[in-house]
């Protein structure tokens, strides 16, 4: 290996081979990197892309991050078909090999504590939207209609009504996303309340009530998402997605995202 090093996630040694030619970022192959009884998957990409400079300028491109994200995200999902990874942050970038291995050393008790934590377990990943708000109806400003005093009060009358109604409406999203959380943090190991997602940065329609994420024991997948499948006709005017099983980054902690000079 002549490039930069790209670490997707550290582990224990596998139990089962990687899929054959597994592909990473910038279509480079990915690799087994142990040491101290650790494995960190990992890939060569080149300096001119990933450097400090470079990579800055490439996170403001959302066609070169999109298919980064989509790459990194194969890998990690082919490592969590044989293990349970502890996945590290899109363009973790590292000088060489020694780099990898000196990460791995400053922080291996919170790594072998995480992995022990995360073991047999995948995150689930639940959003609630509110599809539409209270429509508006058309608003006749005072100047347009009958006499003025009281086409003034009409007016007033029906903005007083269209705000209280919009306020309903929201209240009512907020409380069903809180009992939601409520009842499905009861049933996970753990649980993360993310910040509400941008519908204009994300593309999703509605707006964002609950986004959050669920550590469950693989072996309890089925019975949350029934948990969650039973909420969806409980919300009239809401979207319940649910997303998963990923790698548990919500839950993996932080390890150092870049060392090149």
């Amino acid at each position: 290996m002549t490039g930069l090093r790209y670490v997707y996630a550290v582990c224990r040694p596998l139990g089962a081979p990687l899929q054959a030619q597994l592909t990473g970022v910038a279509g480079a192959p990915a690799k087994m990197l142990t040491h101290h009884g650790l494995v960190a998957v990992v890939s060569e990409v080149p300096e001119r892309d990933f450097s400090e400079e470079p990579l800055r300028t490439h996170l403001e491109d959302l066609d070169w991050l999109a298919a980064t994200a989509r790459a990194h995200q194969g890998v990690i999902d082919a490592l969590t078909v044989v293990t349970t990874p502890l996945p590290l942050r899109m363009a973790t970038v590292f000088r060489d090999d020694s780099g990898v291995r000196s990460m791995i050393e400053s922080r291996e008790e919170h790594i072998r504590a995480t992995l022990e934590r995360l073991q047999g377990r995948v995150e689930w990943g639940v959003k609630v939207y509110l599809e539409t708000e209270q429509p508006q109806e058309a608003e006749a400003s005072p100047a347009e209609t009958g006499p003025k005093a009281a086409s003034g009060r009409d007016y007033l009358r029906r903005r007083r009504q269209q705000t209280m109604a919009r306020e309903d409406v929201w209240q009512k999203a907020e409380t069903f996303a809180t009992r939601l959380h409520e009842k499905l943090s009861a049933f996970a190991e753990d649980s993360r309340l993310h910040a509400p997602q941008n519908a204009t940065l994300s593309g999703a329609a509605g707006r964002n009530v609950l986004n959050a994420a669920y550590l469950v024991p693989r072996g309890h997948s089925e019975e949350f998402v029934e948990l969650v499948d039973r909420t969806k006709d409980d919300a009239p005017g809401l979207r319940v997605e649910l997303t998963g099983p990923w790698a548990a980054y919500s839950f993996a902690g932080e390890l150092p995202q870049q060392e090149v000079p």
